[in-house]
């Protein structure tokens, strides 16, 4: 069931200590109903942690908040807003939607929803549509979202659409909501990418009710101030020192342990747990590449860092960088193509730095790499360059995006890929280190080459 879309279904306060002090129905109800009380400390984390934050930030929050009251799943559009009076503190809360549904009726679609759970824990827009798409209310913390939010507000009940731009649509806006939702956009003063999200409410028609929309970023916002970029500086040198053995064992228990139980190894489970523990083990894991990559990213930056060059063959390099990656392009019937083991292609450089960065580039292919297809790795030399380039049949990377690719924790886009945004600039640190680069060419739909080259001994 829900109640009416544009009325304002309850309203609430809590004190200075967060607590719960005044609540309407069903929001009461549902308080007592999670354990707490009336005054008492709010019982539903969600509310819990929205209120807080809204309190300590002194920021007008809203947002999607979901609880079980022990017979009905209820998910619920809160808009918090801080308050100071002479005499007291606190928040007041306004529930502007309820639903509420049976916890069987989910069955098939509980991955989908934990997938909306954490796209709204991660969005940094959170808005309000109506029926037609047009913003009723919209909140973002996001320091270069401020200006969108002030147009916004400038300009209420329009469609949300025409706030943002879609990189090569030209269909006219709002297009129905299906093909919006996980879309990406664009929006001016703001130098990252978003993926949309839009959440319908109604439980007769999707979107009878109207929508949540969820902005989703695909890199976390980093001012560029000096000061900013000095402390993010020192918190990286610092997570590489010091908190990386620190991390790595636990870290690794955790994925073996999550290993064992989605294999069912520890005995009989049901499958929603088992997909439970492999999205811990993938989580796991990219934990331990973001640590790894921090590590080299302490090395690479630090004022004595250097290589050790000696004389290798580009072709043992490729080679046995491909078949380290070999499982996993199996696993999407993926097709490498390295040079034959007779073939030779000297070049200077330090092995275990040529063989990073080529894991680095075929790890990347297979990642963006639609199943079935073929990567290539050719090797080319000249009087005083030896080069290795790899080839993808995967979407390709915009024009404009080329440059920016190599920065660090550049991603384009790619929110979902377990990936750090560090590899590239890290590669083509150490190629540059070794007096060699690392270049692109790509044509967006017809794949991407990335090439490495490095230099060659003059007696050869």
């Amino acid at each position: 069931m829900s109640r009416a879309r544009n009325a304002l279904i309850a309203k609430a306060r809590t004190d200075a200590e967060d607590r719960l002090v005044e609540a309407d129905e069903p929001l009461a109800a549902l308080q007592r109903n999670c354990g707490g009380d009336i005054p008492g400390t709010i019982a539903v984390h969600e509310l819990r942690q929205l209120v807080r934050k809204s309190r300590e930030m002194d920021l007008k929050l809203a947002r999607t908040i979901r609880a079980f009251d022990g017979t009905e799943r209820v998910t619920a559009w809160v808009e918090v807003t801080p308050y100071a009076g002479k005499t007291e503190r606190g928040c007041s809360i306004a529930i502007q939607t309820w639903q509420t549904s049976n916890p069987a009726e989910q069955g098939s679609g509980d991955a989908a929803i934990r997938r909306d759970a954490i796209d709204n824990a991660l969005a940094e827009l959170h808005a309000r549509l109506d029926p037609q798409q047009r913003i009723l209310t919209v909140v973002s913390e996001a320091e270069d979202l401020q200006q969108l939010v002030a147009a916004i507000e400038a300009s209420p009940r329009r469609p949300w659409t025409d706030f943002v731009t879609f990189p090569g649509n030209q269909h006219a806006q709002p297009m129905h909501w299906r093909l919006l939702d996980q879309s990406h956009c664009e929006i001016e003063k703001s130098p990252r990418r978003w993926t949309v999200r839009l959440i319908p409410l109604g439980s007769a028609e999707p979107g009878s009710e109207g929508f949540e929309l969820y902005l989703v970023a695909n890199r976390a916002w980093v001012p560029r101030t000096n000061s900013r970029r000095d402390n993010n500086m020192q918190v990286q040198a610092r997570m590489g020192r010091d908190l990386s053995p620190v991390l790595r064992q636990p870290i690794s228990r955790i994925i073996a342990n999550a290993e064992t139980i989605r294999t069912k190894l520890a005995g009989p489970l049901a499958d929603e747990y088992s997909d439970y523990a492999a999205d811990i083990a993938s989580a796991g894991q990219h934990l331990l590449s973001l640590i790894d990559d921090l590590a080299d990213l302490e090395v690479i930056e630090s004022k004595d860092f250097s290589t050790a060059p000696d004389k290798i063959d580009m072709v043992d390099v490729v080679r046995q960088a491909a078949g380290i990656l070999g499982v996993s392009a199996q696993e999407k019937g993926i097709t490498i193509e390295v040079p034959d083991r007779g073939e030779s292609c000297p070049a200077i450089g330090e092995f275990r730095r040529v063989l990073q960065v080529l894991l680095n580039l075929i790890g990347n292919a297979i990642r963006y790499s639609p199943e079935g297809s073929t990567i290539r790795v050719e090797l080319a030399r000249s009087a005083k360059r030896a080069g290795a380039r790899v080839t993808d049949q995967g979407p390709g990377i915009e024009k404009d995006q080329q440059g920016a690719i190599f920065e660090k924790f550049e991603r384009l886009g790619r929110s979902g890929d377990g990936g750090s945004g560090l590899g590239l600039y890290i590669s083509r640190t150490l190629a540059r280190a070794m007096g060699g680069d690392l270049k692109v060419k790509s044509t967006v739909g017809k794949g991407a080459s990335f090439t490495l080259t490095l230099p060659v001994s003059e007696s050869e």
